[in-house]
């Protein structure tokens, strides 16, 4: 249970959180599902507690994963004890396959179309940038197969609120 100002001791936000791991990773293999037009199971967490089986050479797949996150240090706090920030992240989106670097290139150019940006603005989230796409091929199962890494920055506003109650006006005393 959450404390007031007024009982003293830590004080914890009132209401949820923003969609954060598993949550925040289904928002975004969404939207590369959609951007790309891969199907939803070719498009993976980067990381999973245990790792599935890859997808055969001749399979064009990605992975994608959050990779970096990045909170003001000092957020903006009102009387009210409203808190408001706003956090930018890097996500990560390899493209695996004979269609990688043709993927990742449609992944890229979808990102700044401002009706696929409207998707994401309904998860209180929106695209800011990307980084050059890198060519990162890798051997697996003494293969060598074809990856694009794609980096990208999003922003999404954190607000919240703590339980701190304003200061009461004493009465006014007549020292007649």
């Amino acid at each position: 249970m959450s404390n007031t100002s007024a009982t003293g001791g830590y004080l914890s936000p009132d209401g949820g959180a923003l969609p954060s791991d598993e949550q925040l990773e289904d928002i975004l293999q969404v939207h590369v599902v959609n951007l790309t037009g891969l199907e939803p199971s070719l498009v993976r967490p980067r990381w999973q507690p245990t790792s599935p089986k890859l997808p055969e050479p001749n399979i064009t797949w990605a992975a994608i994963g959050v990779t970096e996150s990045n909170d003001p240090d000092s957020p903006y706090i009102d009387d009210g004890g409203n808190v408001s920030n706003h956090e930018t992240f890097e996500v990560l989106a390899s493209f695996y396959g004979p269609q990688a670097e043709a993927k990742a290139k449609l992944f890229k150019t979808g990102l700044a179309i401002p009706q696929n940006n409207r998707q994401l603005k309904q998860h209180g989230m929106t695209f800011v940038r990307t980084q050059p796409l890198r060519t990162v091929p890798e051997l697996l199962n003494q293969q060598w197969l074809r990856r694009y890494d794609l980096s990208f920055t999003m922003r999404r506003e954190k607000a919240s609120h703590y339980p701190i109650l304003p200061f009461e006006t004493p009465p006014s005393i007549d020292m007649g």
